[in-house]
């Protein structure tokens, strides 16, 4: 359920990109790469509420060999930039230990790929959403 591209690449990528525009458009492609979430996943319970787009998150727990719980998501969602959107986050959170997922502030990373001062303030608070439900997810692994 891992990501096919990773979090390091995709900072270096934008990078690379000085127009917003571009920057858009690799979001959108990024949102491309997310593996498809299964037609069934896609339920009221899995939404991710406070999106103005919709938005769906599925999870799933392992334990590491110490027994933390590890936690694996996809997404999906049905516009293309929150796409992209959700495929950052998963880069930034999934596979990851529960106790690293609570003590990772996604804020810089947003404030450092722009995406603060870019985003409208629906698709904003629709990323916040985001990763409450993931720090959620992974109080309730805990």
């Amino acid at each position: 359920m891992e990501q096919a591209i990773a979090l390091d690449e995709i900072v270096d990528n934008f990078s690379y990109l000085d127009e917003w525009e571009d920057r858009y458009r690799y979001l959108i492609e990024l949102g491309r790469t997310l593996r498809p979430l299964p037609d069934d996943a896609h339920t009221e319970a899995n939404r991710v509420r406070g999106c103005a787009s919709q938005v769906w998150l599925q999870t799933r727990v392992d334990h590491d060999a110490t027994g933390a719980p590890v936690l694996h998501f996809l997404g999906d969602s049905d516009a293309h930039i929150v796409r992209g959107l959700v495929a950052l986050t998963l880069a930034l959170f999934s596979g990851r230990r529960a106790e690293e997922i609570l003590a990772t502030d996604a804020q810089p990373l947003f404030g450092k790929l722009g995406l603060a001062q870019h985003l409208t303030p629906q698709r904003s608070n629709g990323l916040r959403a985001m990763v409450e439900r993931i720090k959620a997810e992974a109080r309730a692994a805990l």
